[in-house]
């Protein structure tokens, strides 16, 4: 066992500098997307497609395709040489593929880059689960993820505006450089981080019975295999968003330059509602919480549904704005409860299930999310249409999941 880490050696878990170490780590995933939408257009042009083509969705799709596989080679692999250096290895992998990205001549290059960057992408998502797992428990967790993801939704705040700023000095190229600079940085910072992996928690091989019996273990449980179907079904309709987000704002209302103001406004209110979760989880529960903020996002998506067909798909700019950040808001404050309540069972192999839950809800989001994009008819009626599929299916999800012995109900 090492030495205790004092404030010299590293960072102390449950410090400052560790929460934003893991905001700054798990922004590195956002950070792949968000920072690129404003260079959709130079990116059609530059490749020669229409300046309407969807296929630079694409681009989204394959960066989150990474993510997927990425999760379920990282989570046994930190639960065996640490999280520590599994991070290592991961963020030299996304600053190398957003370096090949950079300079990539077409795009099937291009989207073979965004790949590779995901699987690096991938690792800093699981790590940073486990890591959680590793030293909270309970609500604490709850309350310990949403602080992270509160920090962490800066980066889409800002990540769009300093992408449209680089791209006014120079081409799209320098927008994925960015996010290598980002990647070296946090390789640097890990330098820091102290193991957080118990020995005892520690897989003692990586053979594939071992980690069969893990795997067994995390999709067994119905608590936690409910609340990732769940939180796939939710990741669906916002990876849809994310890759949609650029051509519905230009194409439906007209708006270009001032895109990044009106997504990172957005995304502001996502990171203000999970600063909230955050203060109130402890207090209310998360298990309640998960309860009542479906319920609320089963009738707003609804309500959005409704509106957004009586407007003939061509609702005005404002209202839309205003029923996203409904939207948003109610997202918001499930996701960070959702990962959580799915890990909550899995503390004897949390690098295991951060890994499965991840790599599950992503790979189905991605899926879902690229089948979603190909919907878009000019208008937002397919994109309101599967909000409230989404949160139907979601909704469906969590009901059977409350049978279960250990149930949210009789957790709650």
């Amino acid at each position: 066992m090492s030495a205790p880490v004092t404030k010299r050696e590293g960072i102390r878990p449950g410090s400052a500098e560790f929460t934003l170490f893991l905001a700054a780590t798990m922004s590195m995933t956002a950070l792949g997307v968000d920072i690129m939408l404003p260079a959709f257009g130079a990116i059609r042009e530059g490749f020669g497609l229409a300046p309407d083509a969807t296929e630079v969705a694409r681009v989204v799709t394959a960066y989150f395709l990474g993510i997927a596989v990425g999760q379920v080679f990282y989570g046994p692999v930190a639960d065996y040489f640490g999280r520590k250096r599994t991070l290592l290895f991961a963020g030299s992998l996304y600053a190398t593929g957003a370096i090949l990205a950079a300079l990539a001549p077409s795009l099937g290059l291009l989207l073979a880059a965004r790949f590779l960057w995901g699987l690096g992408a991938a690792g800093g998502r699981v790590i940073v689960g486990a890591i959680v797992r590793d030293v909270y428990e309970g609500d604490r967790m709850a309350r310990a993820m949403s602080l992270v993801f509160s920090i962490f939704i800066l980066v889409p705040v800002f990540a769009p505006a300093l992408g449209a700023l680089i791209l006014a000095f120079t081409t799209w190229p320098w927008v994925f450089a960015f996010c290598a600079v980002w990647g070296v940085g946090i390789l640097a910072w890990s330098r820091r981080l102290p193991e957080t992996l118990a020995p005892e928690n520690r897989l003692a091989d990586l053979s594939f019975a071992r980690l069969k019996v893990a795997a067994r273990f995390v999709v067994s449980n119905r608590v936690t295999a409910g609340h990732t179907l769940a939180l796939a079904v939710l990741f669906g309709v916002f990876t849809s968003y994310l890759a949609s987000a650029e051509i519905m704002f230009s194409e439906v209302f007209g708006v270009v330059e001032s895109f990044p103001l009106y997504f990172g406004g957005l995304a502001a209110v996502m990171g203000a509602m999970m600063f909230l979760n955050g203060r109130v989880v402890e207090r209310i529960g998360m298990v309640r919480m998960i309860r009542w903020t479906m319920v609320a996002y089963v009738v707003t998506s609804a309500v959005f549904m409704t509106w957004i067909l009586s407007e003939g798909g061509r609702p005005p700019l404002a209202g839309f704005v205003g029923g996203m950040a409904v939207m948003l808001a109610v997202h918001s404050l499930l996701i960070p409860n959702l990962n959580s309540r799915a890990l909550q069972p899995m503390g004897a192999v949390a690098g295991t299930a951060a890994a499965i839950v991840g790599t599950t809800s992503t790979l189905i989001g991605a899926i879902l999310g690229s089948l979603l994009d190909a919907q878009f008819d000019g208008t937002l009626v397919p994109f309101g249409m599967a909000l409230f599929a989404a949160a139907a299916i979601a909704s469906a999800i969590l009901l059977w999941s409350e049978r279960a012995g250990t149930s949210i109900r009789t957790q709650g």
